[in-house]
């Protein structure tokens, strides 16, 4: 039977890098009504949502997903089709310093949002039970590390390396348990590392444009030889939704980017790009510094988006020197949003 496409989704997280890329695609390719839950924490920035926060179907709700009561009301008010849950402490680094956030909005707050959900599911006629669907983007990271060869897939077990990828790790198997134990209707995806315009330069590729366009030196882990997958958010965004509307209730769906790259040679390509676009500061690859290596590094990650691109006809559209591209000048075209990104980056919360 063809899953019935929702109405009302809600979106928490949705002001962040991945939730508000997600929330400017379906409002332009959707007919959908999408409910935003974010708590605006240095992550979230309300400026990321332009222009959504003036369309007609779009409603942001400042909430933290850790806030039981507050998610029990709004699901009482807008009685959602769908969720679609982005909410997540993501940065490795910052997990390392002070994982009790990542276990505290990772762990406890997908809990306290699977119990809201399943009220509200358990509160639905028996057509619009059949139709709910709680969608849960994981990571590559929960996998843990890979040697020169192979990909993570459906099957790959968990074996998280950062208190990052435990938690998330562990978020995974709440929602696993909230559909065996009590039928909740969940779908699950993985994907590897994001990248594209409104990522906060705490990450590698963003906050390597900031350092290099300050002439400032750019760090880069070991010997810059782990391996990472790169997926375009806006690819990302449309697997999500393929899986949303025509995924399998109790699978999981790897999302893969099709570009592997090291991270030294990942900074090469972005020191030529703004060579190309700033040469008045070139060559910048003469700022790159090696530092010393994270604890608990990853030496690999690389997905095997098969099954997703077999059974649900999804495959990338964005080729990763074209995004590359459009994403450094972004952020060059954007100075005010990087402006506001980086003083939010020392916020608490």
């Amino acid at each position: 039977m063809k899953n019935q496409s929702p109405r009302r989704v809600l979106i928490t997280g949705c002001a962040g890098f991945i939730g508000s890329a997600l929330v400017n695609q379906w409002l332009a390719e959707t007919d959908w009504q999408l409910i935003g839950v974010d708590k605006l924490g240095y992550a979230g920035l309300r400026e990321s949502l332009v222009p959504a926060l003036d369309h007609p179907r779009f409603t942001l709700n400042v909430a933290d997903i850790c806030d039981g009561p507050a998610l029990y009301a709004l699901f009482s008010a807008v009685r959602p089709d769908a969720v679609v849950h982005l909410a997540a402490e993501s940065h490795v680094d910052r997990s390392i310093d002070a994982p009790a956030a990542f276990i505290q909005t990772n762990l406890v707050g997908t809990a306290m949002l699977l119990e809201a959900a399943r009220a509200h599911w358990e509160s639905l006629s028996p057509a619009n039970r059949a139709a709910f669907r709680f969608l849960h983007v994981s990571t590559d990271e929960v996998f843990g590390a890979l040697g020169p060869g192979g990909r993570f897939d459906e099957r790959s077990p968990h074996a998280p390396n950062s208190p990052y990828s435990a938690t998330k790790a562990g978020a995974d198997h709440l929602v696993r348990a909230w559909h065996r134990s009590y039928g909740l209707p969940v779908l699950t995806t993985h994907s590897p590392n994001n990248y594209g315009p409104r990522q906060l330069p705490e990450k590698l590729i963003p906050r390597m444009i900031v350092q290099a366009l300050r002439g400032e030196p750019l760090p880069v882990y070991g010997d810059g030889g782990n391996v990472r997958d790169w997926l375009h958010v806006d690819d990302h965004a449309r697997a999500l939704r393929v899986v949303l509307e025509r995924g399998v209730v109790g699978d999981s769906y790897c999302v893969g980017g099709g570009t592997e790259l090291s991270n030294l040679d990942l900074v090469h390509r972005l020191c030529d790009l703004l060579d190309e676009r700033r040469p008045a500061n070139a060559p910048h690859a003469r700022l790159i510094r090696f530092v010393a290596d994270r604890p608990g590094h990853d030496w690999r990650y690389a997905i095997d988006g098969s099954k997703l691109e077999r059974s649900l006809g999804w495959t990338p559209r964005v080729g990763f020197a074209d995004g590359l591209a459009a994403t450094v000048d972004w952020y060059l075209d954007h100075p005010a949003w990087l402006s506001q990104a980086i003083a939010r980056l020392d916020r608490p919360g």
